[in-house]
């Protein structure tokens, strides 16, 4: 019998998650319940479950947590066991179908009212997809639920082993990153199944996973998986698997500085596949420059990629990449496969388990907006804040030779924040680093909007002195109607072209807004006039270009594919998710001919 779970809608569950978030455990354990004055059911098919049945659930994790060392602090490897256990006590025993176990309401009931203290337990603090389950692939109890619901092989002695054969990051790579195989539970349990019987003895299992996988994708549009019985299935995976067992091989017996017999087909290959970067979206792109020494870059909060695809074309090659959205980190890896994107809030990364990440040459990231505790009004850290910290932890932990945030202009210039900024200044001193402060505007650069941001750079002692930060272009960046009149008129509009005349500056910033409010729109008051002067209706956005039959004299509404030329990406460059978070990933970027000029000019103090 499939259950109906209680659940707790957003209005109600933030301000939970905000209450809660500091409370000690025990104080949580207090907060306990089976129900919840603002909770709701929705028929999915099945019966409300009973409170009976609620409370055995909440016995059963709590057993688990107490063997984990709960209400105590627990450790990295009782947590991973912790985990194993409760995926399969919450698949086995909630009786709910994937229709009740994909609302995050039901999640956040569990989360915040029947398991707050076991929740709070094993993520002290957590950002608020753990706990509201804006993403379930990261959610403290839901990305459990789904792990084992992928997995279960009914007919087996213990259905939910195959839990074991990959960890957390690992699994992560298969259902959280690469949305093309994590999707299918017959092949997830086919590539488990395959991937338990390789010899990997000397390799490096993580690097191993990800060239099969890549392997699998390359596949996928032109074979049905699902449709393949199970044996002729592992067949096949296993052919593709030996083919990454010996291609790493191959590799790990070269010397360093050595190459492979088959690197130059490799990187010949990689570069044919990759879409050029662009200096700007409006010129022919040179793509990136490989005749000169390349860097290695590490990037943090790296979002839809804008950023890194700028500092590739500068020179910077990224190692690892890190974003706690999925639908950013699948648009990273739809556009860079060969880019190891780590789904995961930074909050949780700790650089010692990537050895590869030490020592880069670069470590960068656009950070979230802060705002300054005047203006929040409260002594207590922020999520934005902790982010904001957590970045100068992990320069000081990976100590690269060179550190590049981006934040608000208010975080370079404000007296607000001198407190932020003087303590930002010791402690990468601390680490043998010495920081300079600018505020750069992305149309100086060649980028069709009036987008001023604030940017900390830090250097290590001995190259700080050879930086200079870049200067304007010295060339008028395009008006918006010179960007997007050709789009506009690209379905026969008849007012095209007299609007691309009449768009004759630069666009106002566009605002990528905040998971807390609502659809995506081009922002406050004051934007939105702005974009009307430039006949753009800013209420909300358009699913394409006005048609023959729009009105010649109407406000026009942007498409999300026009927003991503106002921040000059290429016209390749494909976002995923629904239109709001495809919005979100665009109006958050850096523009990338921005990043670039930034990026020529660590290189060349780099080199130097």
């Amino acid at each position: 019998m499939s259950f109906l779970y209680p659940r707790l809608l957003a209005e109600q569950a933030k301000p939970l998650y905000d209450e809660y978030r500091d409370l000690a455990v025990t104080e949580l354990s207090r907060r306990v319940d089976v129900t919840h004055e603002s909770c709701v059911y929705v028929a999915t098919g099945g019966d409300r479950i009973p409170t009976s049945r609620l409370k055995d659930l909440r016995e059963g994790v709590l057993d688990l947590a107490e063997q984990a060392g709960f209400p105590q602090e627990s450790d990295r490897a009782r947590n991973a066991e912790f985990d194993l256990h409760l995926a399969a006590l919450l698949h086995a025993e909630t009786g709910m179908v994937p229709a009740e176990a994909a609302s995050r309401d039901v999640w956040a009931f569990l989360a915040l009212v029947l398991m707050p203290d076991i929740a709070f337990w094993r993520y002290p603090q957590p950002p608020r997809d753990r706990i509201l389950g804006t993403d379930l692939t990261r959610h403290v109890f839901g990305r459990l639920w789904w792990r084992a619901q992928l997995v279960r092989s009914p007919e087996a002695a213990d259905p939910y082993h195959a839990l074991r054969i990959l960890g957390e990051a690992a699994f992560d790579q298969i259902y959280a990153r690469r949305a093309a195989l994590g999707g299918s539970p017959h092949l997830v349990r086919a590539i488990l199944r395959v991937w338990n019987d390789l010899d990997l003895r000397g390799l490096n299992e993580r690097d191993t996973l990800r060239d099969f996988l890549k392997r699998l994708l390359r596949l996928a549009p032109f074979v049905l998986f699902d449709g393949i019985d199970e044996r002729s299935l592992d067949e096949e995976l296993r052919a593709v698997a030996r083919e990454s067992v010996d291609a790493q091989s191959n590799s790990s017996s070269v010397p360093a500085g050595a190459d492979s017999p088959d690197s130059g087909k490799r990187v010949a290959s990689s570069t044919a596949r990759r879409p050029h970067s662009v200096e700007s979206a409006h010129e022919p792109s040179p793509g990136p420059d490989r005749t000169e020494r390349r860097f290695t870059s590490v990037e943090i909060c790296a979002g839809a990629g804008g950023q890194a695809l700028g500092l590739e074309a500068a020179g910077f090659d990224p190692v690892v990449l890190i974003d706690s959205k999925a639908d950013a980190c699948f648009t990273i890896d739809r556009n860079r496969p060969a880019w190891d994107i780590i789904c995961m809030d930074i909050l949780e990364f700790e650089p010692e388990a990537r050895p590869e990440v030490m020592g880069v040459d670069l470590l960068s990231g656009g950070l979230p907006r802060v705002k300054s505790l005047a203006t929040v009004g409260r002594a207590e850290d922020t999520e934005e804040r902790r982010v904001l910290r957590r970045a100068i932890e992990l320069a000081c932990k990976i100590r690269p030779r060179a550190v590049l945030f981006e934040n608000v202009p208010d975080l370079v210039e404000s007296p607000d924040f001198a407190t932020d900024r003087a303590w930002m200044e010791t402690e990468l001193g601390n680490a043998g680093f010495r920081s300079s402060w600018k505020v750069l505007n992305a149309a100086d650069f060649g980028v069709p909007q009036n987008r001023r941001s604030g940017f900390l750079v830090a250097l290590q002692d001995a190259v700080f002195p050879a930086f200079s930060w870049p200067d304007p272009s010295g060339v008028p960046a395009p008006t918006v109607g010179q960007v997007l009149g050709p789009s506009m008129a690209s379905r026969n509009w008849s007012g095209a072209d007299r609007w691309a005349v009449n768009a004759d500056r630069v666009a106002p910033a566009l605002v990528g807004g905040s998971d807390r409010r609502g659809g995506a729109d081009l922002g406050p008051t004051g934007s939105k006039k702005a974009w009307a002067a430039l006949g753009v209706n800013g209420n909300s956005l358009g699913d394409e270009p006005p048609g023959a039959d729009f009105p010649a004299d109407e406000l026009v509404k942007l498409t999300v594919s026009q927003a991503a030329m106002i921040q000059s990406f290429p016209s390749e460059w494909a976002f995923s998710g629904g239109k709001t978070s495809r919005y979100r990933q665009v109006g958050h970027a850096m523009p990338p001919p921005l990043a670039t000029a930034l990026g020529r000019a660590l290189a060349a103090a780099l080199r130097s």
